[in-house]
């Protein structure tokens, strides 16, 4: 009998489902004149200054960068009006969840968030040796946070609330967040993952740091993939306690932040306009799609990200059904999730959706 080499709790778990975009033998994306609509990336390319910030950094790319990022912790600090020791940058968000449930967490404790949610956050839960929990997410496809109060136990140490929730699109309010918040023991660590919060646009919807800053318990994590358009570089931060963000850094992987990545968002960071300009652009198309998309996905809820989740029967029929007409989507066993893009990327699709059997889209 051979000796595992593997956990087995690996065993049952789904991995992080692949880039629905084509490679060639070299690993390089491969569209082929197809429209990309399934990341969630913006696509109007780097920022401003981006470009030359990165060439110019990596003429040190020989050297190491800085391992404290402080450059890049203090630029945003000041902007949310912090200390850079609340700060903590890595190579993505996901990496600093991790880190995170690694920092607070004991091996075999509870990590409750819904579902569906980000794919992710059960294989972080998992890959810690925690217990993830899963909660049903509400007809309307909204995080049921009185469940998620409910499903708190003794265990818990991590409650995950993704707003906007992906892949699903719909945000909780502030009433609801306020009194979820409340209602859990000081010892539960919040977890508000606001990677789309740039693109929220109904005022109910709070800024987890403007509402929750100052609480102890409360962790806020964001992303520059999304907004900032810094996705192929995997700028991620997250802004906790001293007490949090100090402890984390202990176990923070050495050069977490390169220096073309650290380079490259403290420009973005200094092109807010031009990033307030277009999320316009994007929410102002996603207005425009909706009502086509409840007209011909009726469950379709209204997202406050930059993507739409449309419930239906047979999602990846309508994906290849989207793909043979040169849109690229992503479809998960219930749902396909297309990404908001430039109007005639938006055009395309549109016009993929006029022509889909009304049986793909009627759940």
């Amino acid at each position: 009998m051979k000796t595992r080499l593997i956990r087995p709790e690996l065993d049952g778990l789904p991995s992080y489902l692949p880039s629905p975009i084509p490679l060639d033998g070299n690993g390089a994306p491969q569209t082929n004149g197809s429209v990309r609509l399934a990341l969630n990336e913006l696509p109007f390319g780097p920022l401003p200054g981006v470009v030359d910030a990165i060439s110019s950094a990596a003429g040190d790319a020989h050297r190491y960068p800085d391992m404290a990022a402080l450059a890049l912790r203090k630029a945003l600090a000041d902007r949310h009006g912090l200390s850079p020791d609340h700060i903590v940058t890595g190579f993505g968000s996901v990496y600093l969840l991790e880190l995170l449930l690694k920092t607070v967490c004991a091996p075999g404790q509870e990590v409750v968030f819904s579902w569906r949610s980000y794919e992710a956050y059960p294989v972080a839960a998992v890959g810690g040796s925690l217990r993830p929990v899963r909660v049903p997410c509400t007809e309307g496809f909204g995080q049921d946070l009185r469940a998620m109060a409910e499903a708190v136990t003794p265990d818990t140490r991590v409650v995950l609330i993704c707003n906007p929730n992906n892949p699903t699109s719909t945000a909780v309010t502030r009433a609801e967040l306020t009194k979820f918040i409340d209602s859990v023991p000081d010892s539960v660590l919040i977890v508000l993952d606001e990677a789309y919060g740039e693109f929220v646009t109904d005022l109910d919807v709070p800024d987890g740091l403007v509402e929750y800053g100052d609480r102890r318990n409360v962790v806020v994590l964001r992303t520059m993939s999304k907004a900032w358009g810094l996705a192929g570089l995997r700028v991620g931060w997250l802004a906790a306690t001293p007490e949090v963000a100090g402890a984390m850094r202990k176990l923070l992987a050495p050069f977490a932040t390169s220096t073309i990545a650290e380079a490259a968002a403290l420009v973005a960071l200094r092109q807010e306009q031009e990033v307030r300009r277009r999320v316009d652009r994007i929410t102002s198309e996603r207005a425009r799609m909706f009502p086509a998309l409840k007209a011909f996905a009726p469950r379709t809820p209204e997202s406050q990200a930059n993507f739409f989740w449309l419930p239906m029967p047979d999602p990846a029929g309508f994906a290849a059904h989207c793909a043979d007409r040169g849109v690229l989507i992503r479809d998960f066993p219930e749902a396909a999730r297309v990404t908001v893009g430039s109007p005639a990327e938006n055009n395309r699709f549109l016009e993929a959706v006029a022509t889909a059997d009304s049986l793909l889209l009627v759940g």
